[in-house]
């Protein structure tokens, strides 16, 4: 691998400051700090500030504390659009890594009529996912009042990610959709079980992107070439060996999760129970439970801008009114940095991506 040229800049104007959720979706951010990545690229990054929730990491991003993070798809589009906060996409984190996990004793998505589920924000690919999975067994999703099973409605609460598995063990909810490992979490200590994973619902979607304050590009275009070259090194070395990935993420404390967890939610997406359990219920799409491919498909942000609109939220959606899908991508994303790391780190298919870098988005509930 080659260092990205910072052009002798100051010490620093190296610097780019990294805010992550303890998930592993976070993994390349991660793992180019631990492997040395960025700085082999010419970028200065402090260790990565863990923060609890996505408001929280939304806050921090708006405010200044960081400069980089790995946010919600959906969210980004809502900084940029409602907000005008001039977020920038400029490579997807990973795709798929997240599952609706319900207590052991719930068998079918139909169970959840008259209960309660957690998800981790309205405007999130989790709730799209789940409000697809519910519409497509007949249940309403509500955001206030009573879940009620006689009207087949199941009540929608957003928590932090690491609330939600104690939430599950009290029984304070049935279930919950989130990223891992916190769904792995729940398997291993068997207080839940994976009901649906994300990705057997819309194929290879992005969850998390990496994200910049649009004027880093404008001002350190360098530095952001070298910050992206590192995350899109870190992903094809995770994808080609996620157990090391696993450990590192854990033995230096970047996840808090143990190692069990985090190994489990990083390789095992191979378990014939999931077929047989209707957690996959399309193996022919062989989807990894989380892969880790940076490049930003514009017919993914025209689907999710679609999706959203049928979707229910705790919040002003006015937003998307006339928004155009072409135009709302060429806004909000830049792939031009993440393209060229792409090939300079084996090329499309080292990813496992078209060479043509385009695709048709496959979503089936």
């Amino acid at each position: 691998m080659r260092p990205t040229s910072t052009n002798g800049a100051k010490a620093s104007d190296r610097v780019v400051k990294v805010g992550y959720l303890p998930i592993t979706d976070a993994t390349p951010l991660l793992v180019a700090h631990a492997d040395g990545l960025y700085d082999r690229h010419g970028v200065d990054v402090p260790r990565p500030t863990l923060l609890r929730s996505w408001p929280a990491l939304a806050e921090a991003f708006q405010g200044g504390a960081v400069d980089a993070v790995h946010i919600l798809m959906p969210l980004a589009l809502q900084l940029r659009f409602q907000r005008r906060f001039p977020a920038k996409v400029i490579a997807w984190n990973h795709t798929n890594g997240s599952a609706l996990t319900v207590r052991p004793q719930v068998v079918s998505v139909r169970e959840l009529a008259g209960q309660t589920v957690a998800i981790p924000g309205w405007f999130s690919v989790h709730n799209i996912a789940l409000q697809m999975i519910l519409r497509a067994e007949g249940l309403t999703a509500i955001v206030s009042g009573d879940a009620s099973r006689t009207a087949k409605s199941v009540k929608l609460i957003v928590m932090a990610p690491p609330d939600m598995p104690p939430a599950l063990a009290q029984g304070s909810i049935a279930g919950y959709i989130v990223a891992d490992p916190f769904n792995a979490a729940a398997e291993l200590s068997g207080i839940g079980k994976i009901l649906r994973f994300s990705g057997d619902v819309w194929r290879d979607h992005a969850c998390c992107v990496v994200a910049v304050d649009e004027r880093l590009l404008e001002e350190r275009p360098d530095v952001a070439a070298g910050f992206v070259g590192a995350v899109v090194d870190a992903q094809r070395a995770t994808r080609e060996d996620p157990a090391r990935a696993a450990a590192t993420l854990t033995q230096q404390r970047y996840l808090p999760q143990p190692d069990p967890v985090v190994k489990w939610a990083l390789t095992h997406d191979a378990d014939p129970a999931y077929t047989r359990d209707a957690a996959i219920t399309h193996p022919r799409w062989r989807e990894r439970r989380i892969d880790f491919q940076g490049y930003p498909f514009p017919s993914y942000t025209a689907a999710l801008i679609e999706q959203l609109r049928t979707t229910v939220v705790d919040g002003d959606l006015s937003f998307l009114d006339g928004l155009d899908a072409a135009d709302a991508h060429a806004e909000l994303v830049d792939d031009a940095l993440v393209r060229r790391a792409i090939e300079a780190a084996g090329g499309a298919r080292a990813f496992g991506l078209p060479d043509s870098y385009r695709r048709h988005e496959e979503i089936a509930p």
